[in-house]
């Protein structure tokens, strides 16, 4: 939407959400948004000014790297007894696969709800969530499972889960539900409703990051072909920003300074450079066919891009041109671009806690891919139909934001 009707939007936005007052603002795609940024986005040697985070956030440690604190082997003592597993939803099968990574097998396989979408560790370490949509349906719920034995406990009934964050202080979980159009809080135990934050235009709600100080998320509208940019602390809209037409963002993720917020746009091929703040374009990086899913390397000097292989919803077919490229932080330039043998559809999933290896659901080859971060050889176990938002657990970090590991 452009002009006067897009004003009427945010104005219309702004007053259904629930959290009060102020104008929400709008940003648009500007004459940057064709130029490559080859501006560092990764730590400076200069020493940062004090940052103080919302209250109940832990403090962050190193300003210049968000993800200082889930370095390889950087264990939290909550993860302590938990089973080295890959928990992958098959959306089709309304199955989890459990995968050993040490020997590439499925050890298990269980149900969960209807339409899993991703496995999401909680805030404090101690669970994985199933977030089972139910998607067109009313059945939704999330299904826990406990990582010290691998096993499910009694599904939860929540309305719509696509997918699941979780606000910077630990106090919600923050449920994407996305045909709702709506951020629903919940007790992060008990899935008790809080509160919602409406978002009535912003189709296709689906991915989130969060600002280094946990004052505000940015969350992608994969059918508006936008950005919302929320508030928490005043529990408003701030603002859209309208990407390039047509475009598709998926997954988005904040880089280790924060200036720079990465967004993964599947009609264009590209990832789009956003300033948080701002809400503005500053660049774009050409990746491969349908970018989907972003991923960081352990030392943060490397993005994963996985290219899903098609440009949109149509056609979809297994054996495609999917790839995983790999982003030089430093020049936000790819410096290597890893093929799958005999094609496929790479997802959603995470690194390895050692940062050896990127996992990746392949969503319409009914297969995980296991990517060697060295050399970009890749393994592969069969799954149930259409495997989605993988996680790899244990991981190492502070605390968890949610999705499929977003780790601090």
């Amino acid at each position: 939407m452009a002009g006067v009707a897009f004003a009427v939007v945010l104005a219309v936005a702004a007053a259904g959400c629930s959290g009060g007052g102020g104008s929400p603002t709008t940003a648009r795609a500007g004459s940057t948004a064709s130029k490559a940024t080859t501006a560092p986005v990764t730590a400076t040697s200069a020493v940062p000014p004090p940052l103080v985070p919302v209250p109940g956030m832990p403090p962050v440690i190193d300003p210049r790297d968000i993800y200082s604190e889930a370095r390889a082997g950087a264990m939290s003592a909550a993860t302590a007894g938990a089973l080295p597993r890959v928990y992958v939803p098959n959306l089709k099968d309304n199955t989890v696969s459990v995968i050993d990574p040490a020997t590439l097998r499925v050890v298990d396989t269980f149900r969960v709800g209807v339409g899993p979408q991703h496995i999401v560790p909680s805030y404090d370490l101690r669970t994985l969530w199933v977030t089972n949509n139910a998607e067109t349906q009313t059945s939704g719920s999330v299904t826990p499972i406990d990582p010290t034995t691998g096993k499910p406990g009694p599904s939860i009934t929540v309305d719509d889960p696509y997918n699941m964050y979780f606000s910077p202080d630990g106090g919600s979980a923050i449920v994407v539900a996305e045909a709702a159009r709506r951020l629903d809080f919940r007790d992060p135990h008990t899935m008790r409703l809080q509160y919602s934050i409406p978002l009535l235009h912003c189709s296709g709600l689906n991915h989130a990051d969060f600002a280094v100080d946990g004052s505000y998320l940015i969350a992608s509208c994969e059918f508006r072909g936008a950005l919302v940019k929320v508030d928490l602390v005043n529990r408003r809209i701030v603002g859209y920003l309208q990407l390039a037409a047509g475009a598709m963002p998926q997954d988005v993720r904040m880089s280790p300074d924060g200036k720079t917020l990465f967004v993964a746009e599947m009609s264009s091929g590209k990832v789009f450079l956003v300033d948080p703040a701002t809400l503005t374009i500053t660049g774009s990086i050409a990746t491969g066919i349908g970018p989907h899913g972003l991923y960081f390397s352990r030392d943060s000097t490397k993005l994963y891009v996985s290219n899903r292989g098609l440009p949109s919803l149509q056609g979809i077919a297994p054996h495609g041109p999917g790839s995983v490229s790999v982003v030089d932080l430093a020049t936000n330039r790819v410096v290597a671009n890893w093929a799958i043998p005999g094609g496929g559809s790479p997802d959603m999933g995470n690194v390895s806690a050692d940062g050896r290896y990127l996992w990746l659901s392949g969503r319409y080859d009914r297969v995980v891919y296991r990517f060697d971060t060295t050399t970009g050889a890749v393994a592969s176990v069969a799954v149930g139909r259409q495997p989605h938002g993988l996680t790899v657990w244990p991981q190492p970090g502070r605390y968890s934001l949610g999705h499929t590991g977003i780790m601090r």
